[in-house]
């Protein structure tokens, strides 16, 4: 998911990144608007920065993160839409590209999977007041909502592996022909 460099450098990719920032920021402030689908719309959220990654930079990455995180705090009314974006959805595609850069695939997994507890342990433990409203009423126990929690990022991770590969092939592809 490497960064493979059409929009390395000026105004390009300064444009790319604001586009693709204003574009997760759409989704944070839908997320806000939702009645049901919050967790799906943060996700989707999380997208864009990976776009970053495969268009520009792991750096405009982080900066498409950051910028929306930032923008998301101060201007979506609901601060745990936010928060959910920046603890995990928001920072996945920069961790996830590099974790995918290590040698070995056992590696890559226990990487992914202690990322995704830690995300678990702070939402859960630290925040728990705030993403209550993302949970179903059935995982009330800490043991169920790691359990759950694990076995769905282990089926985000792959989702989303595909979305970037079909980005790479019809949005990135058409991105570097149009240059």
């Amino acid at each position: 998911m490497a960064g493979r460099g059409s929009y390395r450098g000026g105004a390009g990719r300064t444009a790319l990144v604001g586009l693709l920032t204003g574009l997760s920021l759409i989704s944070l402030y839908l997320a806000f608007l939702a009645p049901s689908g919050k967790l799906a719309l943060v996700a989707v959220a999380g997208v864009f920065p990976a776009g970053a990654v495969v268009s520009a930079s792991l750096a405009a990455g982080f900066f498409c993160y950051g910028a929306t995180g930032i923008l998301g705090l101060l201007l979506i009314p609901s601060k745990s839409v936010a928060l959910l974006y920046l603890i995990f959805f928001g920072l996945w595609p920069m961790v996830k590209s590099l974790l995918e850069r290590l040698p070995s695939r056992v590696l890559e997994w226990v990487g992914k999977l202690v990322c995704c507890n830690i995300a678990l342990a702070v939402l859960w433990l630290g925040l728990k007041a705030l993403f209550l409203p993302f949970l179903p009423a059935a995982l009330s126990q800490s043991w169920m909502v790691f359990a759950a929690g694990n076995i769905g990022f282990v089926i985000y991770d792959i989702g989303f592996s595909k979305l970037i590969a079909f980005y790479v092939a019809r949005v990135d592809r058409g991105l570097r022909k149009n240059r």
